[in-house]
């Protein structure tokens, strides 16, 4: 698996790319609700570059003999805490857990992945107060 630079909008936009298929697949419910909200501008890129992000991630999706797949897309607890690790500023984390907030609401139904990915995420970011109080949710990603 590709790793990006710490903080980089790529690493960030990974991660929300993570939560975008870890139903087991890729729903216009969810891109368009990236859409509604400028996900991209967000993270400081491209359209075209957030699009490659996500499309390099299933690349390597594909090609990780320690993933494996069926309804939903599972990653190892070891990888999952590595693509979390990069990101370690506190303001990129609370944007990042709003926008698969937004993934994940866009179908009206938390699947168990992505359960999996919003626990990681806040649980090794220690957003729980956030998340619980409303924070994640109050603020408009």
């Amino acid at each position: 698996m590709r790793s990006y630079p710490t903080n980089s909008p790529q690493a960030a936009a990974r991660i929300v790319a993570l939560t975008l298929l870890a139903d087991g697949h890729l729903a216009k419910s969810e891109l368009d609700a990236l859409e509604r909200c400028g996900a991209h501008e967000q993270l400081g890129l491209a359209r075209e570059d957030l699009h490659a992000v996500l499309h390099g991630f299933c690349e390597d999706l594909l090609h990780s003999a320690h993933l494996s797949w069926d309804d939903t897309c599972r990653i190892d607890p070891r990888t999952l805490a590595q693509l979390m690790a990069e990101v370690d500023d506190p303001g990129l984390r609370l944007k990042v857990l709003r926008l698969c907030l937004k993934v994940v609401q866009a179908d009206d139904h938390v699947a168990d992945g992505e359960a999996i990915v919003l626990g990681a995420a806040v649980e090794q970011w220690g957003l729980q107060r956030e998340m619980f109080a409303g924070d994640a949710v109050a603020q408009p990603a």
